[in-house]
């Protein structure tokens, strides 16, 4: 943008600059040929007295001195036709000026200036001759001159630009690399009240913008801790009323679901108060964690669990904390949706370039149609966020989340593409 605009205040200079000195040179030309034109008639005219006198022999004597000093040739044209001074030829002005008419005419070289004197009832003729070096004497060097001037002032203009360009460019760029950095979650970013005052408008107004954005979020988080906090009683009942049950076996599993269910919320107050950085883990372990976890609930429920699982380490670019809540939400998925009894597998991959890909597919009747991948709609009763946190996992990785049918046609396939 810096050389767009230094450009186009080159541009509108140099226009500028020629409106102004090609006038101003024809100016200087003219001027030149008439001061020149000037000064021959001023010399012709210090001869008018003494040729108007008919002394042929002082006259001669003045036009010899005035040609030994000057540079415009003088000639003096007798009635009877003879000549003193320089010799010149007779030319169609000589006659014109013979008649009585004073004029100044084009010559071969030059120009020619007439003057008529009387000369005892008879008309002599005063030839005063300028030369086109005389015409142009200085035209040379003015128009150096002038085109000096105009370089200059070009310059001028061009380190003016260049300057105003830096005064605005600057804080375009300070706002420019503020708003990528509010774009990219650097809340703390601001922007130097610098420029222009309309510059500095908009740096008040995006850092207002980003002070407003870090008072939502934090009110966002505060809510969602306030939100998860408030299921810590019922959470508390629910543990009283398992350690109340009799039978060991019975209460095992209830009190390991109750204390994941807890862990959860805990892991939910923590990052919502202290939002965490990206992490990395190993999905080979985590996912086996999880499959691990949901066997059991598939062994009540007459599901066949199959799982086919690479061996680790496979690093992803992802916390196991979200990478097993995103397990938890497919898995979870496949209950909420598909009656008991349906079967489902878990594939665990390496991705073609790097990190891994989580395949959950079932026999069920597979997904209703696309708007379940949408955040907050369910087909079946539920939130509808299952699908949405397992997407922006992905999407934190650097991966993506697809869907398709199952194995045979039958069922739904879930894709969870994570990043390394």
């Amino acid at each position: 943008m810096r050389a767009r605009l230094t450009l186009l205040v080159a541009a509108t200079a140099s226009l500028i600059l020629l409106a102004f000195s090609i006038p101003m040179a024809i100016l200087l030309r003219n001027s030149a040929a008439q001061y020149a034109v000037d000064s021959a008639e001023q010399e012709g005219q210090t001869l008018v007295a003494t040729v108007s006198s008919g002394d042929r022999a002082a006259a001669q004597a003045a036009v010899e001195n005035l040609n030994a000093g000057t540079d415009y040739p003088v000639t003096v044209f007798w009635p009877d036709g003879t000549l003193s001074g320089v010799d010149a030829p007779r030319s169609n002005a000589v006659e014109l000026a013979s008649r009585g008419s004073s004029v100044t005419a084009e010559a071969e070289g030059g120009r020619e200036v007439l003057f008529s004197v009387n000369v005892d009832g008879q008309v002599a003729v005063i030839r005063v001759y300028v030369p086109d070096e005389r015409l142009t004497a200085g035209v040379a060097r003015s128009w150096l001159l002038l085109g000096s001037i105009a370089l200059l002032l070009l310059g001028f203009g061009l380190l003016l630009a260049w300057r105003l360009a830096r005064v605005i460019l600057v804080p375009l760029n300070d706002l420019e690399a503020v708003s990528h950095r509010l774009a990219n979650g650097d809340l703390e970013a601001r922007a130097d009240a610098g420029g222009p005052a309309e510059l500095r408008n908009v740096g008040t107004a995006l850092n207002t913008l980003a002070d407003r954005i870090r008072e939502l979020l934090e009110a966002e988080r505060e809510r969602v801790a306030d939100l998860s906090h408030r299921l810590r009683t019922p959470l508390t009942v629910l543990k009283l009323e398992t350690e109340a049950l009799g039978d060991h076996a019975q209460r095992e599993p209830v009190e390991q679901a109750v204390a994941d269910v807890e862990r959860a919320v805990n892991e939910a107050i923590r990052d919502a108060r202290n939002p965490a950085e990206a992490g990395r883990c190993d999905a080979a372990a985590v996912v086996a964690e999880r499959v691990e976890f949901w066997s059991a609930l598939a062994e009540d429920t007459a599901r066949e669990c199959r799982a086919r699982l690479a061996p680790g380490p496979l690093p992803v670019r992802l916390s196991a904390a979200d990478l097993a809540a995103a397990m938890d939400a497919l898995l979870a998925n496949v209950f909420e949706h598909t009656p008991d009894g349906t079967a489902f597998e878990v594939r665990l991959t390496p991705r073609y370039d790097s990190g891994a890909t989580v395949d959950v597919a079932d026999e069920g009747p597979g997904l209703p149609n696309l708007g379940v991948f949408q955040r907050g709609r369910s087909e079946g009763g539920s939130t509808g966020l299952g699908l949405d946190i397992a997407r922006r996992a992905a999407a934190a990785s650097g991966g993506q989340l697809v869907f398709g049918q199952g194995p045979g046609g039958r069922g739904a396939l879930i894709r969870l593409e994570l990043g390394q």
